[in-house]
């Protein structure tokens, strides 16, 4: 394959490809790692962005088998992959927190000072207090199309749900932002 037909083929072939050649899922790789991991920064900070997009690219990799080769794009697949490792992220760390009030010992984290400072600056912003009001699902939905610009299509794929769920958790997320963001404005 020449590097011109590598660059115009699709993701689907591609991934389609790297069923026999498990070297072309590099492409999959060059095309999106980028994008994942830029919505992973906004979502979780960059460090643990950096984590998330090597197990998302891995988690992709070892499924390659099941994606729906009949999308065009891997993109909503990835972000899909993506918000179910920030999911198991944040349950991790619950139960980490859970133990913690148990014990009083925390078990050792990574550059949690950042981790911390991070969130810290984030729910002091009204927009991040906002967000942070809204279920994890529907700020799944909410940020998949406000920040990555994904159809309803999309966002239904990526998070394995069906149209009608994006819509109602969409209009939901909308509602509450509008409120919060709202209150913000008559506290000033």
């Amino acid at each position: 394959m020449t590097f011109a037909s590598a660059r115009t083929e699709s993701d689907a072939g591609i991934i389609e490809r790297s069923w026999f050649d498990a070297d072309a899922f590099a492409l999959i790789f060059d095309r999106h790692a980028a994008t994942v991991h830029r919505f992973l920064a906004r979502r979780v900070g960059g460090e643990l962005a950096d984590d998330l997009t090597g197990q998302t690219m891995l988690v992709a990799f070892d499924k390659r088998r099941r994606f729906d080769v009949s999308q065009h794009s891997a993109l909503p697949w990835l972000y899909g992959i993506a918000t179910n490792l920030i999911s198991r992220h944040r349950r991790t760390e619950a139960r980490q927190y859970r133990a913690l009030a148990r014990t009083g010992h925390r078990a050792p984290e990574e550059n949690h000072d950042d981790v911390v400072s991070a969130r810290v600056s984030a729910a002091a912003q009204p927009l991040g207090q906002a967000l942070a009001r809204l279920s994890a699902p529907e700020r799944d939905v909410l940020l998949l199309v406000a920040w990555e610009h994904l159809s309803y299509d999309e966002v239904a794929l990526a998070l394995d749900i069906p149209i009608g769920t994006v819509r109602s958790r969409l209009h939901r997320a909308r509602t509450k932002m509008r409120t919060a963001l709202s209150l913000e404005d008559n506290d000033e």
